[in-house]
């Protein structure tokens, strides 16, 4: 098995109260949680399905996909070494570490891995 799983689609929205009523109202997929205005998380079965404002989102205006992985740093590296952008380089926030990246053909995709204890 990989050490990357995907395990997050990630949307932007310009208006998170309408974005939620769309995905669990029209589509029935159940809101695991909020964060204000800024973000939400949708249970979609073996991913999450993120719904993020500019203010939360890694790349406002593009579709990013969220990898699982154990060692953020080196998959950082590992993409820049293949031809990929590292657009933020890894970094700890609250509760997990990250890195934004391009992959070579422009796509985004964030790497995690939840902070220790």
């Amino acid at each position: 098995m990989s050490d990357h799983v995907v395990r997050q689609v990630i949307l932007s929205t310009d208006d998170l109260d309408e974005s939620v009523r769309f995905y669990s109202e029209t589509l029935g997929i159940p809101l695991k949680f909020r964060d204000g205005d800024r973000y939400a998380a949708l249970d979609a079965g073996a991913i999450t399905l993120a719904l993020a404002t500019a203010a939360d989102h890694p790349l406002p205006g593009q579709v990013v996909i969220g990898i699982k992985t154990s060692d953020v740093d080196a998959a950082a590296k590992a993409v820049e070494d293949s031809g990929g952008t590292v657009v933020k380089a890894p970094y700890d926030d609250a509760h997990e570490r990250r890195a934004v990246v391009y992959d070579g053909k422009g796509n985004g995709l964030v790497f995690y891995s939840p902070l220790p204890g």
